[in-house]
């Protein structure tokens, strides 16, 4: 897949005091949702003391906002546990225009693709 149809995403959480425990047990219920996604390409969590990130990528624009509708009342639970610290949304121009009215309440800093390389 040319890294250029490739949109990911890279939400930074912060667990609110008393929280991580619960905050931790939502993440396999994220995992096990987005499994079954044919239009994502990764996902994983990682955790340094009281910090969530979520690595993320799927195929093209659309297959980041089928994720957001999947995940959605996972994620509406989830927001009660942690705070939004950062979020960033990587992708083509075509693609970040595509995301910039579905996401504009997260308010991303959005990157746009550059350059990369091919694997086949």
């Amino acid at each position: 897949m040319n890294p250029s149809d490739v949109v990911s995403i890279h939400p930074y959480f912060k667990v609110k005091p008393g929280k991580l425990a619960e905050a931790r047990a939502a993440l396999p219920r994220f995992v096990a949702a987005t499994a079954r996604e044919s239009g994502n390409l990764y996902y994983d969590f990682t955790l340094n003391g009281d910090l969530i990130f979520c690595r993320e990528a799927y195929r093209g624009a659309q297959g980041l906002l089928d994720h957001l509708q999947n995940v959605g009342p996972i994620l509406a639970e989830f927001l009660k546990l942690v705070d939004v610290l950062r979020v960033e949304v990587h992708g083509s121009a075509a693609d970040l225009e595509k995301l910039r009215g579905p996401l504009a309440g997260l308010k991303p800093e959005w990157f746009t693709f550059e350059c990369g390389v091919t694997r086949s």
